[in-house]
């Protein structure tokens, strides 16, 4: 049998050989903590303490500010000296709270435990929203949400997403390889919730070791199985993953759960285990450091507050001064100019390269070659797409299925003419669905 994948895609140089084969390792921060208040999608989270505030490890700091959203803890024990804008990965300034670590790590404590079967879904879902749990592979989607569909009993498939497939990140990849306990443990906990459905780790068969390892773990347990995918991005896509690993389609105006799938990827998994089996809140993550500008590019366990330049230190530093920094991948992370930005839960890497490619290359026009209708995985037209954008034809963007793009980089990346097909697309798209919400 074929390997299992989606229509379309492209296959670009993935740079995992600079950090794949490099051991998780636990860094201490030695700045200042900053916890910005939204680090997931809906509305930022409300501070629970006030400037001169005493905290502990594992406090909460700032609670969910509505049902689509999710609370904050502190990673250390310290003081609260500041409660103002910091800037994100992301580019932004979002209203963080600022802690003094000191050194201590004072902890709070935490309630484990020992009968996870013990409890209700509902006690479940409570652990897992008390203890901040988002999409950790970028979306950042409040969990407890996403487990909380109109009818559990249509959930068909809890998929995790193992893929992986943004170029250069191994932080899942080394998460599946040391912590398959804990990523199983939580599939398990998430299936609990729904008695009908099944679980599926998609991985994709450049991380055969991890396929062997977790088909060996799972081989008794009929409820869960592993599925190979073709190495391919955007493989890890939400669509594309849920197209690969069952063959059921969504579009932008369904949810995962109206296809009867529920995805959620390998460290957000790992949380879920961590807040139901153990009690713990998200206060650290794994986080990639790599590129060609880094000395020694590598996978780091991070508290969440730390700031990047503190763990490019870890990295030992620059080997040369980078000309471009990518907080995420080089298909759709964001840019930025200064490691002067907090881990957030969402952030799985700091890219650092010493030539900026990109920039080197300057767009000409359209040759009509059709590649990224090919390489879409949306099955678009790109090409035209960007044409509507750039002579703000709103009414033909949509009629040609402009909300349907991923933002996944995917057209830009292959177009031979260089074109910012992504960057047009997304900017039109932003407009018609602020348009739709006005509405």
């Amino acid at each position: 049998m074929g390997l299992k994948t989606f229509i379309g895609g492209v296959h670009p140089y993935d740079g995992k050989d600079l950090s794949k084969d490099k051991p998780i390792m636990e860094i201490s921060p030695k700045s200042e903590m900053v916890y910005p208040l939204s680090q997931h999608i809906g509305a930022p989270a409300s501070p629970l303490v006030k400037v001169g505030d005493t905290v502990k490890k594992g406090q909460m700091i700032a609670e969910a500010g509505g049902f689509v959203s999710s609370p904050i803890h502190s990673s250390v024990s310290g003081k609260v000296a500041k409660i103002e804008p910091r800037r994100v990965a992301a580019g932004g300034m979002v209203n963080s709270i600022i802690i003094e670590n000191d050194g201590e790590y004072d902890e709070v404590e935490y309630s484990p435990v020992d009968d996870v079967s013990s409890l209700s879904a509902d006690e479940i879902k409570e652990r897992i929203k008390n203890a901040g749990v988002v999409g950790l592979g970028g979306a950042g989607f409040p969990t407890h949400v996403k487990l909380s569909p109109q009818d559990p009993s249509k959930i068909d498939y809890i998929i995790a997403n193992c893929a992986e497939c943004e170029p250069y990140l191994t932080s899942d990849y080394r998460t599946m390889l040391e912590m398959p306990e804990k990523l199983i443990g939580g599939m398990k906990i998430a299936l609990s919730l729904f008695p009908g459905a099944k679980g599926i780790f998609g991985i994709e068969n450049n991380k055969k070791d991890c396929i062997d390892m977790l088909s060996k773990m799972t081989a008794s347990d009929p409820d869960i199985s592993v599925c190979a995918l073709a190495t391919k991005y955007p493989q890890g896509a939400e669509r594309s993953m849920i197209f690969a690993t069952t063959g059921r389609k969504i579009n932008s105006s369904m949810l995962p759960a109206d296809a009867g799938c529920i995805v959620d990827n390998t460290a957000t998994l790992c949380a879920v285990y961590d807040a139901v089996k153990e009690g713990k809140p998200i206060i650290s993550r794994v986080v990639t450091i790599t590129g060609d500008a880094i000395k020694d590019p590598r996978n780091f366990l991070v508290p969440t507050g730390t700031s990047f330049r503190d763990i490019v230190e870890e990295a030992g530093g620059f080997s040369s001064q980078p000309e471009k920094m990518i907080y995420g991948g080089p298909m759709m992370g964001f840019a930025n100019f200064t490691l002067d930005v907090p881990v957030g839960k969402t952030n799985s890497a700091l890219l650092c390269f010493t030539k900026d490619e990109a920039d080197a290359f300057e767009p000409s026009a359209c040759i009509g070659c059709g590649r990224c209708v090919d390489a879409c995985p949306s099955r678009i037209v790109p090409s035209r797409l960007a044409d509507f954008s750039e002579n703000d034809q709103l009414s033909e963007f949509e009629k040609w299925g402009g909300v349907e793009c991923v933002e996944c980089g995917t057209c830009s990346f292959i177009c031979p003419a260089k074109r910012h097909l992504t960057h047009a697309i997304k900017s039109m798209r932003k407009t018609v669905l602020a348009n739709r919400k006005k509405k």
